[in-house]
Order: C-alpha cells, then sequence, then structure tokens
C-alpha cells in the first residue's frame, strides 16, 4: 500500500510566486494611501470637509485617491489574502493531508485572529483588518474546491447583496433627512415633534455632533494622549467596527473579493501566465467601466459640496467601480511583471511583498510614533495633502529595508512567528 506523504511545512522560496510577491507589494503601498486618513485625522476617511481640508491640493488628494484607490487596495489586499488561503490548502489538498493539514490552516487563522485583536487595540488602529480576514477566511475553507466560475457567481451574488444593502441605507437616509425637514417645519411653529420625527432629529443631530468642530478637537486631544491614554480612548472605536464590521461589510466586501482572487487564480491570472493582450485588455475594460463609474460618483459628491447624502447616494454603484478598478490594476501589474524593465524596483516591492504582514503592522506602528502622543502627537495637525509625506517616507523606508533583510533572513520577523506557531514546528530564518 502506498504511504500518504502528510509531512507538512511553509512555503519555501522556490515554490513562492514572485508575480503574487509583486502585487502584494504594491496592494501594501496602495492601501496606506486610505488608511493614512484614518491614522492622522479625525472621521475624515470618507469626507474631506470634517477635517484635513476639501480645497486645493487637499481636495485633488481626495479626488486621486477616490478615483484610483478607495477601495481598491482593500479589496486587493482581501483578494490577495484568499489566494493565499486557498495556496495552503491546495498544497495540503495535494500532499493528502487530511485533518492534520485542516489543524494547521484553522490554527494559522486562530492566531490571525489574535494578531488582529492585538494589532487593533495595543498599535491603535480601529481600521485594521486581520481580525476581519482571519473571520472570513474560516468561511473560505468550505469554497476550496469550487469551480472558478462557481467562486465568480458566489462572489458576484455577495456583492449585488452588499449593493443592496447601500441602496437600503441611501433610502433609509433619504428618508431621515425629509422627516427633519418636517420636524423643522413643525418646531417652526410651535408644535410638538411625533415619535418618529423625533427620532429622525435626534439621529440628525447625532450626526451633526459627529461631525462638529468640538468633537473633532476632542477627538485629536484623545489621540495625542500618552500609550495607555490612547488605547483606552481607541479601545471603543475599535469594539464597534470589529462587532458592527463583520456583519454590515465583510460577507459583501472581503469575503467577495476572496472568492473572486481564488477564481482568479485558479484561471492563472494572477501568476502573470496570460498573455500581454489579455492583460491589457483587463486594463482597458477594468479601468473603462471602473474609472467612468468613480469619475461620476466624485464628481457627484464635489458638486454636492460633500453633502451628506451624496456619500450615501454614490455607494449604489461603489462596488462595481471599485471591482472594475481593482481588475484594472491586476492589469497593470501583471504587465509590469511581464515587462524587462526596472528589475531592481520589481525586486524591491516584490520584497515588500513577502513581508506584507511585518510591513502591514510596520505602518500602525510608524503611524502611531507620528500621530500620537506616544511620540509626536500630529494627529489633526496635517492637512490631507501633507499626509502624503509621511506615507512616501514610509514606502522608501520599507522599499529600502525589505530587500536587506532578505538578504539575511529567509522571512518577515512576523511570518516567522506566524508559521512557527501555525506548523509547531520551526523554520528556517537566519541566512547561514
Amino acid at each position: 500500500m502506498e504511504t500518504q506523504n502528510t509531512t507538512l511545512s511553509p512555503v519555501t522560496l522556490g515554490e513562492r510566486i514572485v508575480a503574487l510577491d509583486l502585487m502584494r507589494g504594491f496592494v501594501l503601498c496602495g492601501i496606506l494611501l486610505m488608511n493614512i486618513n484614518g491614522f492622522g485625522l479625525a472621521h475624515a476617511y470618507n469626507d474631506p470637509t470634517i477635517a484635513g481640508g476639501s480645497e486645493g491640493w487637499n481636495l485633488y488628494t481626495w479626488i486621486t485617491t477616490n478615483m484610483f484607490f478607495e477601495g481598491t487596495m482593500r479589496g486587493l489586499f482581501s483578494l490577495l489574502f484568499g489566494v493565499g488561503m486557498f495556496i495552503l490548502l491546495d498544497r495540503m489538498d495535494k500532499r493528502n493531508a487530511g485533518i492534520k493539514g485542516a489543524d494547521i490552516y484553522f490554527r494559522r487563522l486562530n492566531w490571525l485572529l489574535l494578531f488582529g485583536v492585538l494589532h487593533a487595540y495595543l498599535l491603535i488602529w480601529s481600521g485594521e483588518v486581520l481580525f476581519n480576514y482571519a473571520l472570513m477566511g474560516f468561511l473560505v475553507y468550505s469554497f476550496r474546491r469550487l469551480a472558478p466560475k462557481a467562486l465568480v457567481i458566489i462572489a458576484l451574488v455577495l456583492f449585488s447583496i452588499g449593493s443592496f444593502w447601500n441602496f437600503m441605507e441611501y433610502v433609509g437616509k433619504a428618508e431621515m433627512l425629509d422627516k427633519v425637514a418636517q420636524a423643522k417645519v413643525q418646531i417652526a411653529s410651535g408644535k410638538v415633534l411625533d415619535r418618529e420625527l423625533k427620532d429622525a432629529n435626534d439621529e440628525w443631530e447625532k450626526v451633526l455632533n459627529d461631525r462638529s468642530l468640538e468633537t473633532i478637537n476632542a477627538f485629536n486631544e484623545g489621540m495625542r494622549k500618552g500609550y495607555f491614554g490612547v488605547v483606552a480612548f481607541n479601545a471603543p472605536e475599535v469594539f464597534k467596527w470589529k462587532t458592527y464590521g463583520p456583519y454590515r461589510y465583510d460577507l459583501w466586501d472581503i469575503l467577495s473579493m476572496m472568492l473572486l482572487g481564488i477564481a482568479l487564480f485558479k484561471w492563472q491570472i494572477l501568476t502573470g501566465q496570460k498573455s500581454f493582450r489579455f492583460y491589457t485588455m483587463m486594463v482597458i475594460i477594468g479601468y473603462t467601466i471602473g474609472l467612468t463609474v468613480n469619475y461620476f460618483e466624485t464628481m457627484h459628491i464635489v458638486n454636492n459640496s460633500f453633502s451628506f447624502i451624496s456619500f450615501y447616494e454614490t455607494n449604489t454603484t461603489y462596488d462595481l467601480g471599485r471591482v472594475s478598478v481593482s481588475m484594472g490594476h491586476i492589469g497593470m501589474i501583471m504587465l509590469f511583471n511581464k515587462i524587462n524593465l526596472l528589475s531592481w524596483l520589481k525586486y524591491a516591492i516584490a520584497c515588500v511583498g513577502k513581508m506584507a504582514l511585518t510591513n502591514y503592522l510596520m505602518h500602525s506602528l510608524i503611524c502611531m510614533i507620528v500621530f500620537t502622543g506616544v511620540g509626536f502627537g500630529l494627529f489633526g495637525k496635517l492637512q490631507r495633502f501633507e499626509l502624503l509625506y509621511v506615507v512616501f517616507g514610509i514606502w522608501l523606508f520599507q522599499l529600502i529595508i525589505s530587500p536587506v533583510w532578505f538578504k539575511y533572513y529567509y522571512f518577515g520577523p512576523v511570518e516567522w512567528l506566524w508559521r512557527r506557531l501555525s506548523y509547531l514546528q520551526e523554520p528556517p530564518f537566519r541566512k547561514i
């Protein structure tokens, strides 16, 4: 009887797919362009009128990031995580790992869940995604053997549910504003508000309060406290997003992209094996559809002076724009991977991608030092376009330090720890 090979170990350097590492590096750099707004500004991730400035260079910065990066970098990060989970599961299936392979997979996710909790609370980043990826990763296991077409159909269904939820949320907010207008008329005429109008008026008052200068200044001061003070101040925000976020966004935003990523990987699109013509068409079609949608969304918001309801209106086509642009980004990255130019830059970006988990956590560590009272206390003090200086500085640092690191080590430090905890064996670390 043939003996099954159930010896499992982490992916070796020879098994790595360069195109995926390159893509991870690009996406990791790109996601910081969006996250920096949460790291450095209060309640202004989407709306630049709340903090950071909405005129001149601040407006151009918001338009550019909203057109090209909003939702796309997060989406591609999710896509790549799904691919990574599939590659792990596929290797285990091919080695007939059975229960032992499943143990490694779920142990890996359990540790990622813990990393996410520690990241969110101790590194002061309520927008972190490791916790959310672990939750969705538990679901990915059941989809790993589906055909690509089935995965795409399921992803489209999830996108559709999320878009419908966005639409219904827009309808609800529009009705709320209509009731607020009715309440103002009744208040002006001295009438007592009924329960429905009072609830709508109270909701609107809360929206205005959250956007008020007093609230923003208080938030800024809270984020400039010392370490334990800012951890305590940030904790309610973390709790809110880690309890509300998974069912409101993650199934439709994260799981959908993970499944789409697995389908694209099975079709060999993410490994750089398709033709120049294929990837060029991906760029043309993806950007034509996505940037057109994003342009009209962005201009609608700008032309309506960043009104509260304009953001909810544009959310109804949000996924169509972001997913299409994401496909364009994939095509562009794969074309860059295939051309025989700038090999030194491709290597540096791929190194950033090879230690994506370490570099992702490093974003939070550096920004904690830059923005909170742990370090320089610059939270709320930089304009939106000035935050890009921090982004470019982090990019430069990681593009230099990552290739240097891999001269001496096989894995990034957090990647090594994650493998050690997942496989219950010690992978090689320092190169001899």
